[in-house]
């Protein structure tokens, strides 16, 4: 797969990232939200590093991506009970169909 340098700006300095034709718009997303956090932390805490602020915006994307991996799986498990009952259902509904032919 090919790929594009494009230019992101976080906290004013540009930075050009290589990236996968087709990915551009994700990637800029990904760095406006990177941006949204930065702004943040440093409006918090203003004697922090760039180094600094970017190992907490890191951590707090981190925890973020972790809840929400989390949920996924929570809701897979879900689907995947409620599949189980529906199958069980339906061989009872075929078992009870079977004797009343008989």
């Amino acid at each position: 797969m090919s790929s594009s340098a494009i230019d992101i700006i976080l906290l004013g300095r540009t930075y050009s990232i290589a990236c996968p034709v087709g990915q551009e718009a994700a990637l800029r997303s990904v760095a406006q939200k990177l941006e949204q956090q930065l702004t943040s932390l440093r409006g918090r805490t203003s004697n922090l590093s760039r180094e600094d602020l970017a190992m907490m915006a890191a951590l707090n994307l981190g925890h973020e991506l972790h809840e929400e991996q989390r949920k996924n799986q929570d809701y897979m498990q879900q689907m995947d009970d409620r599949i189980r009952l529906l199958q069980r259902t339906l061989e009872q509904a075929l078992v009870e169909r079977s004797h009343k032919e008989d």
